[in-house]
């Protein structure tokens, strides 16, 4: 993939302030300008952003209807009424229901947690789950990550006595269902100042509450935190804010002590040796979490997150992983079909969208083929398969471009839609796919700008090798975690060359094995170049190039960093 590559050099004036305020804190200035250019220009905020402590999160009463919403559930303990946690199907929705269900059960024993088929039930709030709650004697339906859009099963289950608290992160249509309270930041008369949190962070502050409320220590929340940071990596919402104390401490909690389930799951990713990052929740442990959902049940999932007993944990996790190799087999084939596709229709390069049909593929994995057409071509991408007599399909977008308002702009089409910026889904009649198709596009091609559908590295600052160190590396992780609004900083080194040793590797000999070594230095320092062995030939030659690049610990070699090569480009003679 050839990236635009975006670096703007500091002006005097930032660089004065960033090398000021780096050597303040005993840091790099480079790092120096990474926190200026972030807002934060003292050493008291930037401690606050090293080590954010728990009490920088917000008064969840803010949140409009939360009163009302732990009254509510005030009543249902004193009544002793059956509760039903109900939530969706993904990452986000198992860990906001397992979240909440292992808090309310040091509380009372009629409770238990529901996750809706996505095969008979579909996303979202269902008749189906309503009538088991109401022929198992529930009285109050806690619903998370979803049900913003439920109006019609939330009026049915007010006509059988059965309340629901809603608490989702997903944008609201303009006529809200008739909860009892709905926990959202993104509604319009929302009184929240923090609307990012993720479905899970939404059922957090919700406990958080609760209580609050009846006088509960805080600290029985903390061992909850892990269950955040998943849910916080894996649905990709922006980690500054709330998010980055709740992600921070998530991740604490994660390496020092996890819940059973997630440990069993750590294990079978084979991460137990080092500390567990963002990114292992992205590729490792929220793939697995996922796929219990796109293959057989999400039930499954939230068991596994809730188990207790080590051995019964590792036998679960042992089957999600089953389902996640299952998964990742239909992905593969689903995607490369995808690309031929996608490079086969006339005029595709001209179009700032891709929406594929096919009535073959698996419902369960065209989210993830939506997001691997994203990543490949840089388009907002529509993946939309046939399931019994509808359509139903999900949506990924690029940084910076509204996928779902793309799809509200289309909605008289749809039967059902729902999600925010970036990810969304949506079901339609078989016969109004062709007009949906042609309508989203249009929209994208009026809306995006050039820039969005550009592959681009917004890149941090200049390197030389005589930069790059353990020590540097551990500078930078305390930044982390990363993820939108804090991504990890991608370097520029100008002029460097092959040392001689560079290799391509790879079960196909895609990668290349570096070690590289630049004009102003004697340092030798090794990298990696994913999928980019066609750039080996040049290398080779001894002329000088230029490379983007994030700064990693190389785990073969602890005490060692590695350059994880994002893009090569020839250097100025």
């Amino acid at each position: 993939m050839k990236y635009k590559w975006n670096y703007t050099p500091p002006t005097q004036a930032e660089a004065e302030a960033a090398k000021r305020l780096a050597k303040e804190i005993g840091i790099h200035p480079a790092l120096g300008r990474l926190l200026i250019e972030k807002g934060i220009t003292t050493v008291s905020d930037a401690r606050h952003f090293f080590k954010p402590h728990l009490s920088e999160l917000l008064d969840p009463f803010l949140f409009r209807d939360m009163r009302v919403a732990v009254d509510r559930l005030n009543l249902a303990l004193g009544r002793k009424e059956r509760i039903l946690v109900y939530g969706d199907y993904d990452v986000d929705g198992c860990t906001a229901v397992a979240l909440v269900y292992r808090f309310l059960q040091l509380f009372t024993s009629d409770v238990e947690y529901y996750i809706p088929d996505r095969y008979e039930e579909g996303y979202g709030v269902s008749i189906k789950g309503v009538d088991y709650a109401h022929e198992t004697g529930v009285k109050l339906i806690i619903v998370l990550d979803c049900g913003i859009k439920a109006v019609e099963e939330i009026e049915y289950a007010k006509s059988l006595g059965i309340d629901f608290i809603i608490c989702d992160h997903h944008v609201p249509d303009p006529v809200l269902p008739p909860a009892v309270a709905i926990l959202n930041a993104k509604r319009e008369d929302a009184t929240y100042p923090y609307e990012h949190l993720s479905g899970c962070g939404v059922g957090f502050k919700f406990m958080q509450a609760f209580a609050r409320d009846n006088g509960i220590p805080q600290n029985r929340l903390t061992p909850l935190l892990d269950l955040c940071a998943v849910s916080i990596a894996s649905d990709i919402v922006p980690i500054m804010g709330e998010n980055r104390v709740l992600a921070y401490h998530g991740l604490r909690q994660i390496n020092i002590k996890p819940s059973v389930g997630l440990k069993a799951i750590i294990e079978i990713c084979g991460v137990t040796d080092r500390e567990v990052t963002m990114s292992d929740i992205i590729f490792k442990i929220g793939p697995r979490i996922n796929a219990s959902g796109r293959m057989q049940n999400g039930g499954e999932a939230v068991a596994l997150l809730v188990e207790r007993d080590p051995d019964r944990a590792h036998r679960m996790a042992l089957q999600i992983n089953a389902y996640n190799d299952q998964r990742k087999d239909l992905d593969k084939e689903m995607t490369q079909e995808a690309s031929r596709i996608v490079e086969s229709l006339d005029h595709q390069h001209e179009k700032s969208s891709i929406v594929l049909y096919n009535e073959e593929w698996h419902k369960g994995v065209i989210g993830i083929v939506a997001s691997r057409l994203t990543e490949e071509y840089c388009r907002p991408s529509v993946v939309i398969t046939r399931f019994e007599d509808m359509a139903t399909g999900s949506a990924r977008s690029v940084p910076g471009f509204d996928v779902y308002k793309a799809i509200e702009s289309c909605r008289d089409l749809l039967e059902n839609f729902g999600g925010h910026t970036y990810a969304a889904g949506l079901t339609l009649r078989v016969e109004n796919v062709p007009e949906f198709k042609r309508r989203f596009e249009q929209y994208v091609d009026e809306n995006i700008l050039p820039a969005q559908i550009q592959s681009e590295l917004n890149i941090a600052g200049r390197l030389t090798f005589n930069d790059i160190n353990i020590g540097f590396y551990n500078e930078l992780r305390r930044f982390a975690p990363f993820g939108p609004e804090n991504p990890k900083p991608i370097w520029l080194t100008e002029r460097v060359y092959d040392f001689g040793t560079s290799k391509v590797v790879g079960h196909r000999q895609e990668h290349i094995k570096l070690e590289l070594v630049d004009e102003r230095s004697s340092n030798v320092i090794g990298g990696i170049a994913f999928g980019q062995s066609s750039q080996v030939r040049f290398i080779k030659t001894k002329h000088p190039f230029d490379i983007c690049y994030s700064v990693e610990e190389n785990t073969h070699k602890r005490g060692e960093v590695q350059l994880q090569i994002e893009d090569i480009r020839p250097g100025k003679e």
